[in-house]
């Protein structure tokens, strides 16, 4: 059974330049992108992430799991996996992977259509509003079912 005490979700859509950033409501099951982190040396900048923790005050974090059987993907996977396990680590802030399988092919097709042309962190960004939303989608199942 979810938690009915969630409001505030952030959902990350992590790689190795850029990190993709949403925050999402429990109430509304709806997100919005925020300003993409940029990766200092391949890993994430933790102060950056500290600061956007201490603003939005979430409940729950949210880390997109990139899944194929390609092996760069697997790469990915395992990167992801191990953020995932970082930000619980230094936030204590429950968190959650979710599978991400085409979120960012899916931005780009959003962002294509919006006529608007997007930097690669905004397409990040984008993509994670798509795994925070599918993940409140999910939440909101969950507590129609309790």
């Amino acid at each position: 059974m979810p938690d009915a005490t969630i409001e505030t979700v952030i959902g990350f859509d992590y790689g190795t330049s850029w990190i993709g950033i949403a925050v999402g409501q429990t109430l509304t099951a709806q997100a919005r992108p925020l300003s993409a982190i940029n990766s200092f040396k391949r890993s994430p900048n933790w102060e950056a992430i500290s600061l956007l923790l201490s603003e939005w005050k979430p409940q729950k974090l949210i880390v997109g799991l990139p899944t194929s059987d390609y092996s760069e993907t697997k790469y990915m996977t395992d990167k992801a996996s191990r953020f995932s396990r970082q930000l619980h680590g230094r936030f204590h802030i429950d968190t959650q992977l979710i599978d991400e399988r085409l979120t960012t092919r899916e931005a780009y097709t959003i962002a294509i259509a919006s006529g608007k042309r997007k930097s690669k962190s905004e397409i990040d960004s984008l993509s994670a509003v798509l795994i925070t939303e599918t993940w409140l989608r999910e939440y909101q199942r969950q507590l129609g079912e309790a």
